[in-house]
């Protein structure tokens, strides 16, 4: 008997101390892993925190703010003697906006802009990147800092350069084309677009440079070693080596370049004052410039904002995805050789 219950008390008491043994040491383990996990989240909270704070304040707030004004506008009741009150005006200043010709020739205008400002901005900075990878070019310290330094000078002060150098009569460039009996009018009818894309392209191409240059140096050099080794020149080995892994900076470029190019307003502006050719509504921002400060239409200009804003937002994600397919096409293409 005394061996049969000391036995079961033994027994029973083993799972026990078993139980107990292990609950302690389960509990430590879960408090640290959830601590651990409050420390992770902690900090991403921290570092997250000033790029949300900035997206509020600087991004959504404005658009919000600018979504609400264009559903208002400001009438005058009777014949128009009486003061102005602000009412709810829907829909009415996108119709206005869409509707108005001199906004769709000025989007016409920014596509044009568009259509060569990109490319050559792209193919330009590549080349220079390129060029300055290579090797060939000597003090590339001092050629970066010389492509790199214009994009330091304000975009007003380069518009100011640039007028003086393209104004009859003061600029240097057009007097000495004129001794050599060629007449170029840079303000003309078909001249001034190509004239604000060359001061865009000088105040721009050394930052777009600076990145390419950055994504060819994470080029692996054993590549290029190995494209030598087997017999490619320096032309090849850029164009099927270097090219193909920096696309991504590619698409990076041309992204921050269209978003730009459709904030287009300081170079415009300015030269609106030497050239009739350049009206006061020639690119959506002129014209979104025009209705709130001249015409003191708020309502007009923050549904024109919003109508901007649209475009650049579709045009961006359609890039975007332009991008994601064709780098999936084309790994899909590498992995099948």
């Amino acid at each position: 008997m005394t061996t049969t219950t000391t036995t079961q008390t033994g027994a029973a008491g083993a799972p026990g101390r078993a139980g107990a043994g292990a609950r302690p040491a389960a509990v430590p383990r879960s408090g640290a892993r959830d601590t651990a996990r409050r420390r992770r989240l902690g900090a991403c909270a921290a570092l997250m925190a000033p790029f949300f704070v900035l997206l509020v304040v600087v991004f959504l707030v404005p658009v919000g703010g600018a979504v609400w004004l264009s559903f208002f506008s400001d009438d005058q009741p009777g014949l128009g003697f009486g003061p102005e009150r602000t009412v709810f005006a829907g829909l009415r200043s996108y119709r206005a906006v869409l509707s108005d010709p001199t906004f769709l020739a000025g989007l016409g205008t920014t596509a044009l802009y568009c259509l060569v400002y990109i490319p050559l901005m792209v193919l330009l900075a590549l080349a220079l990147a390129l060029l300055l990878d290579s090797g060939a070019v000597r003090l590339r310290r001092t050629a970066q800092l010389g492509l790199f330094l214009p994009h330091a000078v304000p975009g007003l002060i380069a518009a100011v350069i640039w007028l003086y150098l393209y104004t009859p009569g003061l600029s240097p460039v057009v007097e000495a084309l004129a001794g050599a009996d060629i007449s170029v009018d840079f303000l003309g009818v078909d001249t001034v677009l190509p004239s604000i894309v060359n001061v865009a392209m000088w105040s721009n191409l050394g930052y777009n440079v600076v990145i390419f240059y950055a994504a060819l140096q994470a080029v692996p050099r054993e590549l290029t070693e190995a494209a030598l080794v087997d017999g490619a020149g320096p032309v090849r080995t850029a164009l099927q080596i270097k090219v193909p892994l920096v696309r991504a900076s590619g698409v990076l470029v041309a992204m921050f370049t269209l978003i730009w190019s459709l904030q287009l307003f300081t170079e415009p502006m300015l030269l609106s004052q030497a050239t009739p050719i350049v009206g006061s509504r020639f690119t959506p921002n002129m014209y979104i410039y025009d209705a709130a400060f001249t015409r003191n239409n708020y309502g007009l200009a923050a549904a024109a904002s919003v109508v901007l804003l649209a475009v650049t937002v579709a045009l961006s994600y359609g890039l975007s995805r332009w991008s994601n397919r064709t780098g999936a096409a084309h790994a899909a293409q590498e992995g099948s050789r």
